[in-house]
Formats: structure tokens, C-alpha cells, sequence
């Protein structure tokens, strides 16, 4: 089936859960992709790839790492089992890729399996149209940010398309038609104008409709690595979790 067709989030899982093409292309991976969540959830969270131990039991976030994001998650107000249940998880490419050559962590899925894989983030992004999207390590945040980007100069931004921007397509990796926000001033100053244009154009308050998008970048939660570990770092943290927490507050997530 050609996926620009797909018009439910079963019928994608369906062929999602199939799919075989890196092993075809001669990838060492785990094949069964791991992710979770429904069509209604208003926030996506988008990770590298699966852990060993996601890949065994397809839970994402399930290990290590997750229990430094809920903990990131928590102190912005998302009670673990509140946002496992209602938000949509997902990563970059979708089978545990295998451990790396010198022991420390996993392999780091090639350019090549990312591209393989990014028709099936595109549709999932396309059918979920989240309110909120989270990029949770370097390979997520290089969906919307340019490679050369830092973390320091990322980490405590956000990303605002507004409605117009997603119109033609929920899909919109295009930076330029953002806004950047670096204060928490300015969340409640666009749900406050999102809710406006959709009463000026329905006629009625619909301050929940996924009108625009926030897109919040975080570093990866992962014990390997050494990042977090830097008192400046933790502060850029604590400014993305101030971010997240008024969105959450503003958009009621």
C-alpha cells in the first residue's frame, strides 16, 4: 500500500508492525517497532530509537533513560501514567538498532535507516497533528533543527507554528515559519491569540482545537550520556521544563 493513502493510525500500525526493510537492506536490528498511543493524543513524543529493553517488551522510554524523562516530565506536571496513556510515543527509526561497537550504549541508527523509517514518523505525525511535540535526542531534534546546532543553544527553546502554518499539512519541519520562544511570557500569550483566530473564524471558543503546534526540544535522558551532568546544562533544562509546564498549564495537555 502506497502510505500516502493510509488514513488511520490502525491501518499504519498494521503495516508499520510488518515492515522489514532494514533487515531486507542488511541492518542488524531487533525487527518489531515500538511505540504507543492513539489518534486523539494532542502530545507526540518523538525519541531516537528503542533501548534493548523497549525492544523487548515495546514500551518506550521503558528503561534508564525513561526514568530521567518522567522525572523531566514530572517537574513540568505529566504524572507518568497520566501521559503514557494519553500522549503519542514514537521515535525515529522504530526496531532496537543493537548495541554500539565500543560497548558503551546503543548503535546509533544510520542515515540510511533513518531514511527508510521517516515515512512512517511523516504519516504518524500527519494522523496524530499533535498540539505538542517533544524531540527527545540529537537524531529528533535534527527533524526540525539544523544539524549543526547545539544543545546549549537549543535546550530552553521552544518552536511555535502557528495554525496557517499547518493547514495545507499537519507535517512542518520547516523552522522558518516558527516562532522561537525562549520565555515563558510568550505561552500564554499565543494560546491567549490562538484562541481568538479560532473564535474570529468559527465563531465560537475552541481553545483546545489543535489549532498550532509547540515543538520543544530535550537532550537524551540517557545514563551514558554526560550532558545533564553540567550545572550550565541542568539550568537550560530547567528553563525547557518551565516551557513545557506553562504549554501544559496554557493548553491544559
Amino acid at each position: 500500500m502506497d502510505r500516502t493513502y493510509i488514513t488511520s493510525l490502525d491501518a499504519l500500525h498494521a503495516e508499520l508492525r510488518a515492515c522489514r526493510r532494514c533487515l531486507e537492506e542488511g541492518y542488524w536490528i531487533v525487527p518489531g517497532p515500538v511505540f504507543s498511543g492513539g489518534q486523539g493524543a494532542r502530545v507526540m513524543l518523538i525519541g531516537q530509537a528503542p533501548g534493548i529493553t523497549e525492544g523487548q517488551v515495546k514500551r518506550p522510554f521503558n528503561a534508564g533513560s525513561g526514568k530521567r524523562l518522567f522525572q523531566w516530565l514530572g517537574e513540568a506536571g505529566w504524572d507518568e501514567d497520566d501521559f503514557r496513556a494519553n500522549a503519542y510515543m514514537t521515535a525515529v527509526t522504530k526496531c532496537y538498532p543493537g548495541p554500539s561497537n565500543n560497548g558503551k550504549g546503543d548503535r546509533v541508527p544510520t542515515p540510511f535507516e533513518q531514511a527508510l523509517c521517516r515515512p512512517w514518523l511523516e504519516q504518524e505525525i500527519r494522523l496524530v497533528n499533535p498540539q505538542l511535540m517533544l524531540l527527545v535526542g540529537g537524531l529528533a531534534i535534527k527533524l526540525l533543527y539544523p544539524a549543526s546546532a547545539r544543545l546549549t543553544e537549543l535546550v530552553g527553546t521552544a518552536a511555535y507554528f502557528p495554525p496557517e502554518t499547518l493547514a495545507a499539512d499537519p507535517l512542518n519541519f520547516d523552522l522558518k515559519q516558527a516562532q522561537i520562544i525562549d520565555d515563558v511570557e510568550q505561552i500564554a500569550g499565543e494560546a491567549t491569540n490562538n484562541e481568538l483566530r479560532m473564535m474570529n473564524e468559527e465563531g465560537v471558543s475552541t481553545h483546545h482545537s489543535p489549532g498550532g503546534r509547540f515543538v520543544v526540544p530535550l537532550p537524551h535522558p540517557s545514563g551514558v550520556s554526560l550532558w545533564h551532568n553540567k550545572a550550565e546544562n541542568q539550568a537550560l533544562i530547567r528553563r525547557a521544563i518551565g516551557l513545557l509546564s506553562a504549554i501544559r498549564a496554557a493548553y491544559d495537555l
